[in-house]
């Protein structure tokens, strides 16, 4: 119990809602998870290249894991809300009820997900207009950003949807809706997946050029025409009916959202390293790359002036760091392409068999098995004569080329797990090179990197964090809590509840760094 004395420690809820799962966070003002809870979505695929979910679906995971990880907690210690999400499209009418984004007239799928590709007709389009505003996204827009995904609804359901929209929301903008009632929208999603500028605004040659007009007629309504910095405090804070549905106190502070793989970079890359001798201590944040590494992989980099990447997107103003320009490089498939080349292989039920028999889970027990196998060589040389190619679902970064495939070179007839074990290296390695391809594009354009922060799924695996050390040749920081991306929500959160002056001081305060792993020299060759 707390003593009379003792100032009473403040807590933050971030919310992360990511692409099969809502997860809640309760976080102490020293960054410390304390309390953590998460539930499945659905997601359905009505045909090839076409995913959709709902935004009712979603905000019932909301609420569930936020009453979850408050259950217990004295309501008044809890300052402020965060959101984070992916960049789903989420479309509702003038009453703010879901519309369909679909042939079959399902209402309640109304959000087209970040991964879905059926706008490539569109996108190529789009990139043929060569517009300025393509500069800031790597001079080619991808086709999982929402101009393409809007004019696809117009020329697939314009009677059933475009004419009776009211509103497109990117979905951390929905939650920060939902929960304050406010439209405002967070830099962060306006200007990474709508082409929105800081300094600029809306460009209306754009929207005309592409043939999506009407959305200039009313002054942008129905896209955002009241733009917050992440972390800005929205409205009056928590409505009753959300405050009701979320088992929090009506008014506690909700912060403009993120991205989520922009709330993980949020949560790591402003910790604090002193004492670890890392490049980067005393060094500005812009020598700091943060990786976030789940199904799909973002590198996020930061400069104080404007830098132009060819295939990486941005640079974008204040759209994770406030006051500083944001690079974004990203592989389309990488905890996704390692357990489809894992689980496909003819070997995997004996891996399976011998992982249970072992208590490990197959990656810890791949791991082992390698070092078994590597004999007195470093295990990276056991890959000598096999290569993967790993742009399995396209190339996002550098080479902005959805059209590529995957490719394995050096097979042999054995199939044994011998044989196993070696691809999921070899595939490894193809990750970590690919990261160095995007380092060396942004480090040629200007940027200065020294550090690697890493988060995510992926980077619980000793195997790939080690791999991402060599091959890059840079130290990896791992942060103290393995979910930084909820951190990096409840980060946001604090900020809108006035306790913290700033972003940046929240994020040195509640980013915490646990283990530094060095690239071993011995590998370079």
């Amino acid at each position: 119990m707390h003593s009379k004395k003792q100032a009473a420690v403040k807590y933050y809820v971030g919310i992360d809602v990511g692409s099969a799962s809502v997860r809640a966070a309760l976080v102490d003002e020293f960054g410390t998870v304390v309390a953590h809870a998460d539930q499945p979505i659905q997601i359905w695929e009505p045909q090839p290249d076409h995913y959709e979910q709902s935004s009712a679906d979603i905000w019932a995971a909301c609420c569930l894991v936020t009453k979850k990880v408050v259950c217990g907690v004295d309501a008044s210690l809890i300052r402020g809300v965060g959101f984070d999400a992916t960049c789903s499209l989420v479309v509702v009418d003038k009453q703010f009820q879901p519309l369909a984004v679909n042939c079959e007239g399902q209402n309640y799928r109304n959000v087209i997900m970040w991964m879905d590709h059926r706008a490539v007709s569109q996108v190529e389009r789009i990139n043929a207009t060569q517009h300025r505003v393509l500069s800031y996204v790597g001079g080619v827009m991808s086709v999982e950003m929402q101009p393409p995904k809007l004019l696809w609804i117009k020329e697939n359901l314009r009677k059933s949807c475009w004419e009776k929209a009211g509103y497109f929301f990117d979905l951390p903008d929905f939650l920060s809706w939902k929960a304050t009632g406010v439209t405002a929208r967070s830099l962060c999603t306006v200007v990474c997946k709508w082409t929105y500028t800081s300094d600029g605004g809306w460009d209306d040659s754009f929207w005309k050029m592409i043939g999506l007009e009407d959305l200039v007629k009313d002054k942008y309504e129905k896209i955002g025409n009241h733009v917050l910095s992440p972390g800005e405090s929205v409205g009056k804070g928590l409505t009753p009916e959300a405050a009701k549905d979320l088992s929090l106190p009506e008014g506690i502070a909700v912060a403009a959202s993120l991205i989520d793989a922009h709330a993980g970079g949020l949560g790591v890359i402003g910790a604090d390293v002193k004492g670890h001798n890392l490049p980067c201590e005393n060094q500005p944040i812009t020598s700091r790359v943060a990786m976030i590494c789940g199904t799909s992989s973002c590198h996020m980099g930061v400069s104080e002036t404007p830098i132009f990447v060819p295939g990486v997107w941005g640079p974008y103003f204040s759209a994770m760091v406030p006051g500083l320009w944001l690079n974004e490089g990203g592989q389309s498939a990488t905890g996704k392409l390692i357990d489809h080349v894992v689980r496909g292989h003819v070997a995997f039920p004996e891996l399976q068999s011998k992982a249970a028999a072992s208590a490990h889970s197959i990656y810890t027990y791949l791991n082992s098995h390698l070092d078994l196998i590597k004999k007195s060589l470093p295990v990276g040389f056991l890959t000598v004569d096999l290569h993967v190619w790993p742009d399995f679902h396209g190339n996002r970064s550098p080479l902005t080329d959805l059209t590529l495939k995957g490719m394995v070179v050096g097979l042999t007839l054995s199939r044994g797990l011998d044989e196993l074990a070696l691809i999921y290296l070899a595939t490894i390695q193809a990750i970590a090179l690919g990261t160095r391809h995007i380092l060396e594009t942004m480090q040629a354009a200007g940027h200065h990197i020294n550090t690697l922060f890493l988060c995510g799924g992926l980077s619980k695996n000793p195997l790939f964090v080690q791999m991402h050390a060599d091959i890059t040749g840079k130290p990896v920081v791992l942060s103290k809590e393995v979910e930084s991306v909820l951190v990096g929500a409840a980060i946001l959160g604090a900020c809108a509840s006035g306790d913290f002056a700033s972003i940046q001081e929240a994020m040195a305060k509640m980013g915490k760094i646990g283990r530094v792993v060095q690239p071993n020299h011995e590998h370079k060759r």
